[in-house]
């Protein structure tokens, strides 16, 4: 073992009293709500208060900070720069951080991807080295051992098969996936990821200005009266979407749904009989429109033409890809295309 001389000694003894001096002048009382903070997570978890005040600090400075998964409690050393997402339908919740440096794993190949795409630009344009180690759902242990990850963010169900390998590559945090829906819930998975990323204040910032749009649309969308149909437009199907799967859709920006809870999918025959008075059509091939869609042989026929949206010039083209899908980057974008259609009605 390496022998320190003397003056290293003194170095060691200097930095500790240094230490001891801050600590005396930082050990000033807390504000009424910081203890507020510290009280309330301590009933909640059970734990000190000095556990508690690093569990409800925000900021980049907290750490080792200790949180709850999946797996039990967990502390995270430092706050990771390099980080991994092996779960395949999170990517929308943590591209919304400040991140410099970050692996996921993507539901469909790269190329079907639309991190490319402008809707996604302002998300990823700021990010120094984005990887994919992972596509149709399955995440590549080959390429994410090589990106050398500082932490792994991965679901107890969607990633319980290869949980013993993330562990072996790095600190793994896993998602508990049976106490939230994770696909509907993200307003919790981004304030998670929050807490994990030390950006507690980004996801929170995300979420305020979430129901503020949500807030000013409902206000400019007062005037529309009727029912509103969105269907999800494939090469061969169309699906209606249910009030229940689009809920910041219809509850948030007060849309009236179809009087209809056979959610699924739609010939144009069953779209006739609901015909509501505004159809809100989320296509999957508008990144490439010369692939096929269900509608294009529909509206040459008459039955389309005699539906009451039609007729009414109420008829409108969003991407489904994106505005169906399930995190923050896809509802902020569907929130936004819907308010800006309906109101140029």
């Amino acid at each position: 073992m390496h022998r320190m001389g003397y003056k290293g000694w003194v170095l060691v003894v200097a930095l500790f009293c240094f230490v001891l001096l801050m600590a005396a002048c930082s050990a000033a009382p807390k504000t009424e709500q910081s203890q507020s903070n510290i009280e309330q997570s301590t009933a909640t978890n059970g734990e000190g208060a000095d556990e508690a005040a690093t569990s409800t600090e925000t900021g980049t400075d907290t750490y080792p900070r200790t949180i709850q998964t999946a797996r039990g409690d967990m502390e995270i050393e430092q706050q990771p720069k390099k980080i991994a997402l092996a779960h395949w339908g999170l990517s929308d919740d943590l591209l919304v951080f400040d991140l410099d440096s970050v692996a996921i794993t993507l539901p469909f190949t790269e190329e079907q991807s639309l991190l490319k795409s402008d809707i996604y630009k302002p998300y990823v344009e700021g990010i120094s080295n984005l990887e994919v180690v992972g596509e149709n759902t399955q995440v590549n242990l080959e390429a994410l051992l090589a990106y050398e990850p500082d932490l792994i963010i991965a679901g107890n169900v969607t990633n319980k098969d290869i949980l013993e390998q993330l562990d072996q590559i790095a600190p793994t945090v896993v998602v508990d996936e049976e106490k939230q829906d994770v696909f509907k819930e993200w307003r919790a998975v981004i304030t998670e990821f929050g807490q994990i990323l030390g950006q507690e204040d980004t996801a929170k910032a995300y979420t305020d200005d979430f129901e503020q749009k949500l807030v000013e649309g409902k206000n400019k969308l007062q005037s529309v009266e009727g029912s509103v149909a969105f269907l999800q437009i494939r090469e061969k199907q169309a699906y209606l979407q249910s009030a229940e799967y689009i809920t910041e859709y219809y509850e948030g920006l007060g849309l009236t749904p179809p009087a209809t809870e056979a959610a699924g999918e739609l010939t144009l025959e069953g779209i006739a009989k609901l015909d509501p008075d505004y159809l809100i059509l989320g296509y999957f091939n508008m990144e490439d429109s010369s692939l096929p869609a269900v509608t294009d042989e529909w509206e040459k026929s008459e039955v389309w033409k005699g539906l009451k949206a039609v007729k009414n010039g109420q008829v409108y083209k969003i991407n489904g890809q994106v505005a169906f899908g399930f995190g923050p980057v896809s509802k902020t974008y569907g929130v936004e295309t819907i308010i800006e259609s309906l109101q140029a009605k």
